[in-house]
C-alpha cells in the first residue's frame, strides 16, 4: 500500500512546515532540531534555513521509508487494512518511528481494532512528559484510523 493524498494532507497538517530549524519543544535539551515537514538528522541545527522546495523534497525522501516500514510491519495482514487505517499507521510511524515494535501494530494485525485504538492513546509522551499536542495528534490518528476523517 501507499499513503493516500488524504493521508499526506493529514500528516502535513500535524507536522506544519517550518523553513527555519527549531528545537524539539518536548525534549529537555531541545534535540533533535527539526525543520521542514518534521525532518531531523545530520546538518539540521540552530540556524538551518530551507526553501519550500527543499522541505518538500526532504518530505518525499522521508515518507517513502516510513511507508515501506509500515508495509513490512503489517506483512500479509496488509490485505485486511483499509486505506484510512494505513494512513493513520504511517502518521503514527512518521512521528514515533515505532511501527515495528509497538503493541499497536500487533493489535492491528490480530484484527483487534479497539485494542489498537487504545494503544494509540499510550503514545502521548516526549522525553517522559505527557504532551497535549501528542494527545491531540493521537486522537486525530484514531479518528482517521476509524475512517471518520
Amino acid at each position: 500500500m501507499n499513503i493516500s493524498p488524504k493521508g499526506i494532507a493529514f500528516l502535513q497538517g500535524w507536522e506544519k512546515c517550518k523553513l527555519k530549524a527549531y528545537p524539539d519543544p518536548g525534549s529537555r535539551d531541545g534535540t533533535p532540531w527539526t525543520i521542514g515537514w518534521g525532518a531531523t538528522g545530520p546538518g539540521i541545527t540552530r540556524g538551518t534555513v530551507w526553501t519550500q522546495e527543499q522541505a518538500d523534497a526532504r518530505f518525499a525522501k522521508d515518507i517513502a521509508p516510513r511507508v515501506a516500514a509500515v508495509n513490512r510491519a503489517l506483512g500479509a495482514d496488509i490485505a485486511h487494512t483499509t486505506q484510512d487505517e494505513f494512513d493513520a499507521l504511517v502518521s503514527f510511524h512518521y512521528n514515533t518511528g515505532a511501527i515495528g515494535t509497538a503493541t499497536l501494530t500487533k493489535k492491528h494485525k490480530a484484527g483487534d481494532h479497539l485494542g489498537a485504538i487504545a494503544e494509540f492513546r499510550k503514545w502521548n509522551k516526549n522525553d517522559g512528559k505527557v504532551m497535549k499536542g501528542l494527545i491531540n495528534r493521537r486522537a486525530a490518528e484514531i479518528e482517521l484510523y476509524r475512517g471518520n476523517i
